[in-house]
């Protein structure tokens, strides 16, 4: 099975309303969709754009005003993903439930379904500075373009996270994140790497671009969207089918092959996946 997928570098500027991000927004999905793509990845927090709008006193909205447009953003985005067919992966949005905030990916299918990730590991600015809660459990999610899993960012630094969802029938990980600097950036993408060497899959990553200059801890963003592969004969030997211009504002498309996965896996140069010993470090059950 072939997919083709789009990596949004989405590109964080001052807005003054939530028709003016949408238009933003309509602008890269409808540029997807020209390429044909069947899965749209936007970043992590880029939603945070809506906290530069501001309130009626001009001043920056906080992190704890941005649940209040989780009905928009999701309503914006299952129609779009209706109206183009696409999967979409609309990075991630802080939602609340009680009285804590959650950073949670959302995966928008076609039918209109709406499947959440929240992120399982949280770094230090999120639990100081914003008071993020992590989530408690990892999904796969089942389309008709084969499985796929959704960790964010930080998420993907773990082996441990990654092998589960692999061990749960994830053929492709997509990690949307939001990095404020090179060594930020760089930890995303090496570890990308090391995943889909590790368990032979493909990781689809893409950060935010750009700067918020009255959004407290969106100030500086280092971004660059990859499509990266397992190192092996059938994939580039660098294990990168696709990457964007770092901090441009810009759409990577790229098309994978789920069967080379399948290859690589029973018999490719090396057999990660097969030869992981799980007589001393068993799988997630």
């Amino acid at each position: 099975m072939k997919l083709r997928v789009s990596a949004v570098q989405y590109h964080l500027h001052t807005i003054q309303s939530f028709d003016e991000f949408a238009k933003q927004v309509e602008h890269y999905i409808k540029t997807a969709e020209e390429f044909g793509a069947d899965f749209i990845l936007f970043p992590e927090f880029f939603t945070t754009q809506l906290m530069s709008i501001g309130n009626d006193q001009g001043q920056p909205l906080t992190i704890q005003d941005l649940p209040d447009f989780t009905e928009q953003y999701r309503s914006l985005f299952t129609n779009f993903a209706k109206q183009t067919k696409m999967h979409i992966i609309g990075g991630t949005h802080v939602i609340r439930k009680g009285d804590r905030l959650y950073n949670v990916a959302h995966l928008f299918y076609p039918d209109g379904r709406i499947a959440e990730q929240p992120k399982l590991h949280i770094t230090p600015t999120e639990v100081k500075e914003w008071k993020m809660t992590p989530g408690e459990s990892l999904q796969v999610f089942e389309t008709d373009k084969g499985t796929i899993a959704i960790l964010t960012c930080y998420d993907i630094e773990f082996p441990e996270i990654v092998r589960m969802a692999k061990a749960k029938g994830a053929d492709v990980i997509f990690c949307p994140s939001c990095t404020d600097d090179r060594h930020g950036f760089h930890r995303v993408r090496y570890t990308s790497h090391a995943r889909a060497v590790e368990n032979q899959v493909y990781v689809v990553t893409t950060g935010t671009v750009g700067s918020l200059p009255t959004v407290d801890f969106m100030r500086a963003n280092f971004g660059q969207a990859a499509v990266i592969t397992p190192n092996d004969i059938p994939f580039p030997p660098r294990g990168i089918l696709a990457e964007g211009e770092i901090n441009d504002d810009m759409i990577v498309t790229a098309d994978l092959d789920l069967e080379l996965l399948y290859q690589v896996r029973k018999s490719g140069s090396v057999t990660t996946w097969r030869d992981r010993r799980t007589d001393l470090y068993p799988d997630w059950k």
